[in-house]
């Protein structure tokens, strides 16, 4: 994994350029993606597709190739971006540019009054362009108990619930795996994160279940989705190991885990953030969508 592009790095560079990258135009591209024929969806999932992962195209054009297979909205992309998305016609459906990175969060007090400001300028902002979801993280241990992790991170959410409640902006914390990615993580559990759902008790404040991440630090996808969908208000794909494509070559079986999604009658979004392994990368987000699109 050291070789692949990583969440924390692309992160890290959203940030620094204003949640923008600057990526190359790729030849040709245009012209074969105007070619493509739209594909017709079931209509029970909302697609959408992290931008990180497909860091090859230019927002517009990954913006063009995703209206062509179904997807409906891109993952992290921030503010500044968030007009281009627009002029697509395709909705940002998780929100960046609020958090400081994926080690520095709420769980930890000293950057309590960081965060507290930037998610109390970036709430307004979300919801002023139309849009709803907005990341959020946990951050690192650094040596810290669960039941200070939590206190803190409620301590700090409190501070800024009443203001994505009143401009309906959810704060949806992501569930990262620590044995393989993230080490050190602290939301690297689902009962964690439910606790935390429980002590802010709070609609607008959800967990961004990352099915890869959950299968590595815990398993039971499908009955922990059915036993706990209230919590969920976004869900990440991946194909484990390796976060690679989610067809036959992993081991998560995505036609059961998207049906059991639909089952429990919701109705957000469903995001790829698979790094695509094959030469063509489009063929495998369209094989992706397709597989999910139960």
């Amino acid at each position: 994994m050291e070789n692949q592009p990583t969440r924390r790095n692309a992160v890290k560079k959203m940030l620094a350029a204003g949640a923008g990258i600057a990526l190359a135009p790729v030849s040709g591209m245009a012209s074969v993606m105007e070619s493509e024929e739209k594909v017709a969806m079931k209509g029970n999932i909302n697609h959408a597709v992290c931008r990180w992962t497909y860091g090859h195209l230019s927002l517009d054009e990954l913006c063009t190739t995703a209206k062509t297979i179904g997807i409906k909205a891109i993952d992290l992309v921030g503010p500044k971006e968030w007009d281009v998305l627009k002029k697509h016609g395709l909705n940002s459906s998780m929100c960046n540019g609020a958090e400081i990175n994926l080690v520095h969060g709420f769980n930890h007090t000293e950057y309590h009054t960081t965060l507290v400001k930037n998610y109390s300028e970036m709430i307004p902002a979300v919801a002023k362009a139309g849009f709803k979801n907005l990341i959020c993280f946990s951050g690192n241990r650094e040596g810290m108990d669960d039941e200070t992790g939590l206190k803190n991170s409620a301590e700090g959410l409190k501070k800024i619930i009443g203001l994505a409640e009143k401009h309906g902006v959810v704060l949806q914390m992501e569930l990262l795996n620590s044995r393989v990615d993230h080490k050190d993580y602290m939301c690297d559990r689902s009962a964690w994160g439910i606790e935390l759902c429980k002590r802010l008790g709070s609609a607008n404040f959800k967990l961004l279940f990352d099915i890869y991440h959950m299968q590595i630090d815990e398993g039971d996808i499908i009955r922990t989705i059915q036993n706990n969908h209230v919590y969920f208000g976004h869900y990440h794909t991946g194909g484990n190991p390796g976060r690679h494509e989610i067809d036959e070559s992993q081991e998560l079986y995505y036609p059961a885990i998207m049906k059991a999604i639909v089952a429990t009658g919701f109705k957000g979004y469903v995001a790829q953030e698979f790094i695509p392994a094959a030469a063509d990368k489009i063929a495998s987000l369209r094989k992706a969508i397709q597989i999910c699109d139960v």
